[in-house]
């Protein structure tokens, strides 16, 4: 899926949940280029780049997504593991 602006004008990411298709799309062109014909230096420095930045938002994005998960057993009852409440009263996200 595809960067898209909808009705409203603002810009929406695509399904890769906060990481620019842009930098996903430009990834993927050196790798491919790397495979066909080799990467220059600075395409090579560019590349490692990219991935390190792919990597930091990717886990920017996932460690924001665990903590907002609350855990419920089969009972029914909250287990969501003490640290991640924590976290989430520290966020305002919790009262209890």
């Amino acid at each position: 899926m595809s960067n898209r602006v909808n009705h409203k004008g603002v810009r929406r990411l695509a399904d890769n949940k906060g990481i620019p298709q842009e930098l996903i799309d430009r990834i993927n062109e050196l790798s491919k280029k790397k495979k066909e014909e080799g990467l220059t230096f600075e395409e090579l420095a560019e590349q490692k780049e990219l991935r390190e930045t792919y990597l930091s938002l990717f886990r920017e994005n996932f460690r924001s997504h665990i903590e907002m998960l609350q855990v419920y057993d089969k009972n029914g009852k909250e287990v969501t593991p003490e640290k991640v409440k924590k976290i989430q009263r520290e966020r305002g996200l919790r009262d209890d």
